[in-house]
């Protein structure tokens, strides 16, 4: 079964009283190891894409289903269980809090869910993206591409089905975020973790296994 199955879907939002089309049928399957590219111009439907792969926002026709299960058709505290327990985010400007050090962000998914063991699962999570060592620091305390190491072990510390990354090299420099990239692939390769990337760099779209490429809202081609 594919980790995300997009069937025919249309977003549609109000923009000034106008109705515009983000998404126009667009299908689309992710199995389980695969890392996939989004690729398009601004306003081509990327992030609308990942907002409803997340379960982030829903369809205005067509479904989606996340490990197999519709996400339309869930309340919202079932969305928000299915979301936390799910996917895994990484975002452009990394969102760490700025009151926690590089552990206890990585943690607090894990203390929100009730876990036991979250220190210890942490630790391993910057363990993998070689941030063990930093741990105790805070993240004005860290570079750019650290702070993205931690927010990646922070999207990985529940063990999601899927990783959703919106442009995660967008604040970083060339070199660091071909780290960041190498870091992803090794993920990926190593560890199978299932990676859905928005992205306009061209050495995103060197690393990833499929590319789909996106403009006005509709899939034009995948390679």
């Amino acid at each position: 079964m594919p980790v995300l199955e997009l069937h025919k879907v249309t977003k549609e939002y109000l923009n000034d009283g106008e109705s515009v089309r983000a998404l126009n049928g667009v299908s689309l399957e992710i199995q389980q190891g695969e890392f996939t590219a989004l690729v398009g111009r601004s306003g081509c439907g990327k992030s609308t894409l990942l907002n409803l792969s997340g379960a982030m926002d829903f369809p205005s026709s067509g479904k989606v289903l996340l490990d197999g299960v519709c996400t339309s058709e869930l309340k919202d505290a079932a969305v928000t269980i299915l979301r936390r327990s799910k996917v895994g985010f990484i975002f452009q400007s990394f969102q760490l809090l700025h009151t926690l050090t590089s552990l206890e962000n990585v943690e607090l998914p894990l203390l929100l869910a009730g876990e036991t063991n979250s220190r210890a699962t942490a630790l391993e999570r910057l363990r993998w993206v070689e941030m063990e060592d930093l741990a105790g620091r805070f993240p004005h305390q860290l570079s750019g591409g650290q702070m993205q190491r931690v927010a990646i072990a922070r999207a990985l510390v529940r063990s999601p089905k899927l990783v959703l990354a919106d442009e995660p090299t967008g604040n970083l420099d060339s070199m660091t975020g071909n780290h960041i990239l190498e870091l992803l692939r090794v993920l990926n390769k190593e560890r199978g973790i299932t990676i859905l990337m928005a992205t306009h760099s061209p050495e995103s779209i060197a690393i990833a296994g499929t590319v789909v490429h996106l403009r006005d809202g509709r899939i034009e081609a995948t390679a």
